[in-house]
């Protein structure tokens, strides 16, 4: 059986859904630089991979039956979440010289990039579920291992033509006034996401 059609459709539909790594992604661009949200997007390929890493070599399997691991990457993830929404906000009036030092320290990008995106149970619980329906005997590893680096690829296209976009010139001098208020917005967002990260991890 072709699993193909089934993982390009879903990942097309997860990897445009809205999520931290999006938020993550378009404030980059419009705050720093174009390649400075390309490199975030590399990250988050490169976190991606370690969702398809663990989950081929068969600890998913765990992260699946194991509710308690699965509930540690979620406390984790909605930390580093919480922990970069608090960090936008109080730094909103003084981001940009901050961003200024560090725009030529691609390393920098791409670290925020891929923690963002491998600390992310979306992701996570997204491939696990994903591969646990398409790892069967009948489907050879190489095309797993196929599948995942797509997914991977997937991503990075999709946030670099988001960074692509917010990083317009056109968009820039208006994008620079409202910097702090677009910073404590975007430190809102990933806020409001660490805490419903928070709110699914607590056993109810």
């Amino acid at each position: 059986m072709n699993t193909w059609p089934t993982v390009i459709l879903v990942t097309t539909l997860a990897v445009i859904s809205p999520g931290a790594d999006f938020a993550m992604v378009t404030r980059t661009s419009l705050m720093v630089s174009r390649r400075a949200g390309l490199l975030v997007a590399l990250g988050i390929g490169c976190g991606v991979l370690v969702h398809v890493g663990y989950t081929l070599l068969g600890l998913g399997v765990l992260l699946h039956r194991l509710p308690w691991l699965f509930a540690a990457l979620k406390w984790l993830g909605a930390g580093y979440l919480v922990w970069l929404g608090i960090s936008l906000w109080r730094q909103a009036g003084a981001v940009a010289r901050a961003d200024a030092a560090t725009a030529g320290l691609a390393a920098n990008h791409w670290r925020q990039g891929f923690l963002t995106n491998a600390l992310n149970p979306k992701t996570a619980l997204f491939i696990v579920s994903l591969f646990t329906q398409l790892a069967r005997p009948d489907v050879a590893l190489a095309t797993q291992l196929a599948q995942g680096l797509f997914i991977a690829v997937a991503h990075v296209l999709w946030f670099a033509l988001v960074a692509w976009f917010f990083s317009a010139p056109a968009l820039q001098p208006r994008v620079q006034a409202m910097r702090p208020w677009i910073d404590k917005s975007l430190g809102g967002v990933l806020m409001g996401l660490g805490v419903l990260l928070i709110g699914t991890a607590v056993p109810q």
